[in-house]
């Protein structure tokens, strides 16, 4: 194997480590995260820099809120986070959550940290379905474009026509290089697990009406009142 896939393989195990090698406590972390996405939705949402989020977000399927997304390099890089996949039914009303993870690695000349909360806007049958079945690749099994941010920007409207998914993210810190293309998404069948007290596949939670926890009524309340 070519040192370069060695690096980025070792990049990207770092980086799922960073969010999948603590255990969940009694459902103390599911539901922190569950809440951590009701804020960050908010505040991207109300944020008059993400004026496009309101309106993806009239066409929007489903929904990926990545509260916290950490990302460090130094020649090799890692970043990860936790999140929760939400998905309207054919009325329109949103469902309960499905807990994911989204990780990347990568190798080049880099250095920086960043922290930066995100929500990815899926706008189609096809991303949906590639994010809820499979440990999908962004740019590679579905398409990704960034949302634009900022008022009065040229083509704001049509950058991402035609992507699967569309991105909103709000990033803290420096670094150099670096993007959601070649992410991958898993499903987290421990918090969802926890979450639901019973082992249920992210297909039978986002898109099965039988089962629930109140302690998600709140995220699915201010998803519901974005207009």
């Amino acid at each position: 194997m070519a040192i370069a896939a060695r690096f980025a393989i070792v990049a990207l195990t770092l980086a799922l480590a960073l969010v999948t090698g603590r255990p969940a406590r009694a459902d103390s972390d599911a539901e922190a995260l569950v809440e951590k996405a009701r804020l960050t939705f908010l505040d991207l949402y109300n944020d008059p820099n993400y004026t496009q989020l309101k309106r993806h977000m009239k066409l929007a399927k489903a929904v990926l809120i990545v509260p916290n997304q950490l990302k460090g390099a130094f020649i090799v890089g890692a970043q990860g986070g936790s999140g929760v996949l939400i998905a309207k039914d054919q009325n329109g009303a949103w469902g309960y959550p499905g807990f994911y993870t989204i990780g990347a690695g990568s190798l080049g000349f880099q250095i920086g940290f960043q922290n930066s909360s995100a929500v990815l806007v899926i706008l189609t049958e096809r991303g949906l379905d590639a994010v809820i079945d499979n440990q999908v690749k962004l740019g590679v099994d579905v398409s990704v474009a960034l949302g634009p941010v900022g008022q009065g920007l040229s083509g704001a409207t049509t950058t991402a026509a035609g992507a699967d998914i569309v991105a909103f993210a709000r990033t803290e810190g420096l670094f150099a290089g670096g993007s959601l293309e070649g992410s991958l998404i898993v499903k987290r069948d421990d918090w969802n697990t926890e979450f639901y007290g019973q082992g249920l596949t992210p297909r039978d939670i986002v898109l099965g009406s039988k089962y629930s926890n109140p302690k998600a009524d709140a995220l699915r309340q201010a998803l519901q009142a974005a207009p």
